[in-house]
């Protein structure tokens, strides 16, 4: 109360801002520490994948430039490399022939010949007298494709001539064509158990009707399985 006996009267500024606080300056100095190691690592790994990239530019340009002592020789200015060894086939794994055609076989009437210059394929079995001669007992997949001219019949068979048969010669596969095309080809294949010492042959009507252009024309062969 006032001397005067009124209350006393205080007035109220709602819309008074507080002055605003000092920032501190811990979290400031921390914030900075941690901008500037960011940006000093970010720099270093740059610098780092720079120097890298210049090394292996460095080597591989060395290595076109330069060749090694050991596997170049310099002779009147003109780099000599020697000749690399070639690398050795690996054999098949079991028994395997594969002949095709070629222009230095020689055909019986009946009987088909084989080329032995046309890069023949000849393992664990023996190529004699226009057959395949068997070296090891098992089962073996037989075939033959022979391509000819047309005829009013054609016959393609592959026969086996073995000791444990009486009558000498087993036809295995047959084919018989009557074709009125002027070119035609007759293929034959089959699985067959054949014992040592068996001699396999194609026989054809007539030998004078194959065709013999390319080697590939006619094939013939055997491989164990």
């Amino acid at each position: 109360m006032s001397k005067d006996g009124y209350p006393s009267v205080y007035v109220v500024d709602t819309h008074a801002t507080r002055p605003p606080l000092p920032p501190r300056l811990n979290q400031g100095r921390q914030r900075a520490g941690v901008a500037q190691t960011l940006l000093i690592l970010l720099v270093s790994v740059a610098l780092c994948g720079m120097a890298i990239e210049a090394c292996f530019i460095y080597r591989l340009y060395q290595t076109k430039s330069v060749p090694s002592a050991s596997s170049s020789k310099l002779i009147a200015g003109e780099v000599i490399t020697p000749p690399t060894k070639s690398t050795s086939v690996i054999p098949p794994s079991k028994p395997v022939a594969h002949l095709t055609g070629g222009q230095d076989v020689v055909h019986e009437n009946h009987i088909m010949a084989w080329s032995m210059i046309a890069d023949p394929l000849l393992y664990d079995m023996d190529y004699k007298d226009r057959g395949l001669v068997i070296q090891k007992e098992g089962y073996y997949y037989v075939y033959s494709k022979v391509s000819f001219f047309a005829t009013d019949n054609f016959n393609h068979s592959v026969n086996r001539k073995t000791d444990r048969y009486s009558g000498g010669v087993i036809p295995l596969l047959m084919s018989r064509y009557s074709s009125r095309e002027t070119r035609s080809n007759s293929y034959l294949g089959g699985v067959f158990h054949l014992t040592k010492d068996d001699v396999l042959f194609v026989q054809v009507s007539n030998t004078s009707n194959i065709r013999q252009h390319n080697s590939f024309e006619n094939i013939f062969g055997a491989y164990m399985i």
